[in-house]
């Protein structure tokens, strides 16, 4: 019983935010796929029961692209961002996600 509640809080943690970039907009009308910061060691699978545990919806197919955090500099002091994680979420037909609706 404490492994699923643990499962689930782990799960609820997977996705960071929502990508909402011109990108990613556009992708959203011409795939019906939503892009998500997600956590550096999260799996295809638990990307998808996220999605599913938190919005309510079926999730068809996820990709995963590992993004390279950017060098910086800082006048002669080199710095560098931190690597990430980004899934894009195909929805079934039919599923959609909402954002503004909590505005």
């Amino acid at each position: 019983m404490s492994n699923v509640a643990n499962n689930q809080e782990r799960l609820l943690q997977i996705l960071i935010a929502p990508q909402i970039t011109e990108k990613a907009t556009r992708i959203a009308d011409k795939h019906q796929q939503i892009a998500f910061k997600v956590r550096t060691d999260a799996t295809k699978p638990e990307i998808k029961a996220a999605v599913e545990l938190a919005f309510k919806v079926e999730v068809l197919a996820v990709t995963v692209a590992n993004v390279e955090g950017k060098e910086k500099r800082a006048g002669r002091i080199m710095g560098r961002r931190k690597d990430w994680k980004k899934a894009y979420v195909s929805l079934k037909p039919g599923q959609e996600i909402n954002f503004a609706a909590g505005e």
